[in-house]
């Protein structure tokens, strides 16, 4: 079985390593635009030896941000200031990729530090869409219904998006298909009440996050990769769950899908989840499995040993690592050593590669 310092090739991008950076809100832009915080934030990483980096949720739309702090991708304002932390990343040798993302009715709440509920307009907040008029929980707003029309814009502002991801230079595009926002709120019959095209049957709660897939892939290059991120399980019963998971997951790849990115939960606010180290591996592992795609496990990883054991065992071909890189972004390097494998260190650090040397 291949171990965490092997390659791993995903159509004509080759990462260095199995280790990825997901994508983790900074709650920092201003109307959508990357500032220098996230120059430093992402720069600091791309040092760090990971082979990829998946930049944050970027709303595909002004009212698809999580909050008023987050990036975004509806306007070409948006790409220079990303492609300048793209290039620095390829500089690095990090695959720089990003995640498209619509939050539906957890969309305009307060930054990430901050309590936790819909923002009014007078506190910079906006209407807000999904596909049923459900709240996320108590303090939140209920959305709008979205019609068809509304689906449909949804659908080419993914689409458009994608396109802006490729001017500002990313390698791959990963869809934000998880964790409650817009797209798993489509997938879970929790949050999908209805009877149209688009709610009721397991294809018609599929349906947009697969028009979605098919309008980014219009646009993305054949030779890119294409990522999603699910939740393989609300761990609520009744809800989207592992079984559906897999069976969307056979068919997201005969689309063009080429690495799913296995998380759990998020829809809504009561799920009890089982909260330990590398808890969701599992859904990765059979997802990997039974639908034949590459995957990514997620999830409270955070030594060099539990990471290699993840790979070489089997159970998903990437690990991501979340607050072990807030912590310390330079982790893979760190791992390499106590794995006792090679990875190059950035010139200007070489005289910290080794413990105990001296000098100025």
């Amino acid at each position: 079985m291949a171990h965490l310092f092997e390659p791993l090739k995903l159509r004509d991008i080759t990462l260095s390593n199995r280790i990825a950076i997901p994508p983790m809100c900074q709650y920092s832009a201003r109307d959508g635009v990357a500032q220098d915080w996230h120059f430093v934030h992402y720069g600091s990483r791309a040092v760090g030896g990971a082979a990829l980096m998946i930049f944050e949720a970027t709303a595909v739309a002004p009212e698809g941000r999580i909050s008023p702090g987050d990036m975004g991708l509806w306007g070409e304002q948006h790409v220079a200031p990303l492609a300048r932390i793209v290039d620095f990343t390829k500089e690095q040798g990090c695959v720089p990729a990003i995640q498209l993302a619509h939050a539906g009715r957890k969309a305009s709440v307060a930054l990430g530090w901050q309590p936790q509920r819909t923002l009014n307009e007078g506190e910079g907040g906006w209407a807000i869409i999904a596909p049923s008029e459900l709240a996320f929980g108590e303090g939140y707003a209920v959305p709008h219904e979205m019609d068809d029309s509304a689906i449909r814009q949804v659908i080419a502002q993914f689409g458009e998006a994608a396109r802006r991801a490729l001017e500002a230079g990313f390698q791959a595009v990963e869809l934000h298909a998880a964790h409650g926002y817009l797209l798993h709120q489509f997938l879970s019959p929790l949050t999908n009440h209805r009877s149209d095209a688009w709610g009721g049957s397991f294809e018609n709660r599929t349906r947009l996050v697969r028009e979605v897939v098919a309008a980014v892939r219009a646009v993305w290059p054949e030779r890119l990769p294409l990522l999603i991120r699910l939740s393989a399980t609300d761990w609520v019963e009744g809800g989207w769950n592992a079984d559906e998971t897999v069976a969307l997951c056979r068919v997201l790849k005969g689309m063009g899908v080429d690495l799913v990115d296995v998380s759990t939960a998020g829809l809504v606010p009561t799920a009890k989840i089982p909260v330990g180290p590398g808890f969701q591996t599992e859904f990765a592992a059979r997802v990997r499995h039974e639908a034949g795609i590459a995957t990514a496990a997620v999830g409270l990883i955070t030594s060099p040993e539990q990471a290699d054991h993840i790979v070489r065992s089997g159970q998903a071909d990437l690990v991501l690592l979340g607050r072990e890189i807030l912590r310390n972004p330079y982790w893979p390097l760190a791992a390499a050593q106590a794995l006792g494998q090679a990875l190059p260190w950035p010139r200007q650090y070489l005289r910290a590669a080794s413990v105990g040397t001296t000098g100025r």
